[in-house]
């Protein structure tokens, strides 16, 4: 029995705003990693650079859909979109990583492989075996900080709260309330592994090595940080 019949079909959810250099081999080494039977969403924000002609091609070529959204709405904005988009497709897996490189498509057959065991897999930086290449000392700090402070805060366990590499059963998604989701950037992928621990799901941390970038330029702002900041305390006062 392969992969694909044990899990069911699994999609891969891929936001991007201005991401022509990266997206085609990354979209064509991601199929290359996922089960058979597999599909991409492509999830673009009206890309000034060419983005989303580029999905579009590929969707002519690969398993790749892609939804279009008017302009640039936000990350979580365009996560919540494109797993209500495969819910509706019929995915049972849902997997998610950055457009950029920095996760490395060969790991999804490892979250793949971990969905066997929890409801949740976390792509994880700081566990045992992860590990962060090509950032500056202070990106590190910022990142690590942020985990630890979710952590002590929310009272959880998971080291690579801020991390945005994970692995979703069907079932995770439909019970965590994705109307419900307000966070951004950093709070987005805090709020979603939160609300999943919440709920009752296991989470599983798999160790991952983060790479900076390939091309173009990064998406993080001190607004994502700040907002952070403020609104992890406010996902525990609405347990």
């Amino acid at each position: 029995m392969s992969p694909a019949d044990r899990h069911g079909q699994a999609w891969l959810v891929l936001p991007t705003y201005d991401e022509a250099g990266n997206l085609e081999p990354l979209v064509r080494a991601a199929l290359e990693n996922l089960p058979e039977g597999s599909r991409v969403l492509v999830v673009d924000d009206n890309s000034p650079d060419g983005t989303g002609e580029i999905a579009e091609r590929l969707a002519g070529e690969l398993p790749v859909e892609v939804l279009h959204r008017a302009g640039k709405e936000g990350l979580a904005t365009a996560y919540i979109a494109g797993f209500k988009h495969v819910l509706e497709r019929g995915a049972e897996l849902v997997l998610q990583m950055d457009a950029d490189f920095s996760h490395d498509p060969r790991d999804l057959r490892r979250l793949v492989e971990a969905s066997k065991r929890a409801d949740l897999v976390l792509g994880s930086r700081y566990v045992p075996g992860g590990g962060v290449e090509d950032w500056s000392v202070i990106r590190q700090g910022i990142s690590r900080g942020g985990s630890a402070y979710a952590r002590l805060v929310l009272g959880i366990e998971v080291k690579d709260l801020t991390g945005g590499f994970k692995c979703f059963h069907r079932r995770v998604l439909e019970s965590i309330g994705l109307d419900r989701i307000s966070s951004q950037g950093y709070a987005f992928q805090v709020e979603m592994t939160y609300r999943a621990l919440q709920t009752g799901f296991d989470v599983l941390e798999v160790p991952i090595l983060f790479r900076d970038r390939r091309v173009g330029n990064s998406k993080m702002s001190r607004a994502i940080v700040l907002e952070a900041a403020w609104r992890v305390p406010l996902l525990r006062r609405r347990r």
